[in-house]
């Protein structure tokens, strides 16, 4: 863990890739998406801890439709800048049976964490899986996953601010960043 000069100097160095208005634009325009496809299917929204606490706090309350909610926790990452071994912390809970589930996360990167949370979810049971992410990344792989709805795709940097953390700090950012 940075400490605070550290911390500043990252900030400081970054680049903004979208500031807060574009960062509330695109959560509004994925709430709209979302309602308009999950508004009569009363989903349970799943949020993926910890990266998805701020997309996740802002998403909901501009879902105007009935809903269950509760998280996962599962990470590749931990305070690392590359992705690793998948840690599940906390795996879904057996009332996804039959449910229209709604995954939310903070970024599609590799796609391999969303991509077990719905082989995952679907295992036990669920009637349909759809997958939000904030933000998705564009690489030049092939992903094992295709989020459902997307708030903003961003280069293949690595990009903080939002929910999304630098070496653990710098998730509660309303605005998008990426390291030079």
């Amino acid at each position: 863990m940075p400490n605070l000069a550290e911390a500043q100097g990252i900030l400081n160095s970054a680049d903004v890739l979208f500031t807060a208005e574009e960062v509330s634009a695109a959560v509004d325009r994925m709430a709209a998406e979302i309602t308009e496809q999950l508004s009569g299917e009363y989903p349970l929204v799943l949020a993926v801890m910890g990266g998805a606490v701020v997309f996740t706090g802002q998403l909901l309350p501009r879902l105007l439709f009935p809903l269950d909610f509760d998280y996962v926790h599962v990470s590749r990452y931990g305070d690392k800048t590359h992705g690793g071994e998948l840690n599940w912390k906390m795996a879904p809970k057996e009332d996804v049976r039959d449910r229209v589930v709604l995954v939310l996360d903070d970024i599609l990167d590799e796609g391999e964490t969303m991509a077990a949370i719905r082989d995952k979810v679907m295992e036990m049971g669920a009637k349909a899986f759809y997958s939000g992410v904030f933000a998705n990344k564009l690489i030049e792989k092939t992903k094992p996953i295709k989020a459902d709805y997307v708030g903003i795709d961003v280069p293949d940097r690595y990009v903080f601010g939002y929910g999304m953390d630098v070496r653990g700090i710098w998730r509660n950012l309303p605005a998008i960043y990426a390291l030079k």
